[in-house]
């Protein structure tokens, strides 16, 4: 049959990837699935980190090693996520402005 009229796949597709199967699904970092991976250099170092972990209900493997360099680095990242900044709209043309003065926007800050 020419190419000019076939109207399909010439190959098919696997089957768990035609259903809607994610199959390069990214886990979550800090869960029971994917840990996070700290070090430590104490004992009370890691009571600190627990007591972190606890209050933002995270969960980690924490390794005290005084020889190593501390490394908690995934867990500051995860704690001190940036926040959306929300702008306040600027007003229309037609609307009073916003610095008090009384006078349309379009006559007072709008120029």
């Amino acid at each position: 049959m020419s190419k000019f009229f076939y109207k399909g796949r010439i190959e098919k597709k696997p089957k768990h990837e035609s259903y809607g199967f994610n199959t390069k699904q990214a886990k979550k970092l800090g869960t029971e699935v994917n840990p996070l991976q700290l070090i430590v250099n104490s004992d009370e170092k890691k009571a600190e980190v627990e007591a972190q972990l606890q209050q933002h209900q995270v969960v980690a493997t924490i390794t005290v090693n005084p020889e190593a360099e501390e490394n908690l680095v995934e867990l500051e990242t995860l704690i001190n996520k940036p926040k959306t900044t929300v702008f306040e709209k600027t007003p229309n043309r037609n609307d009073p402005c916003s610095c008090g003065s009384g006078k349309k926007y379009k006559k007072c800050c709008g120029k």
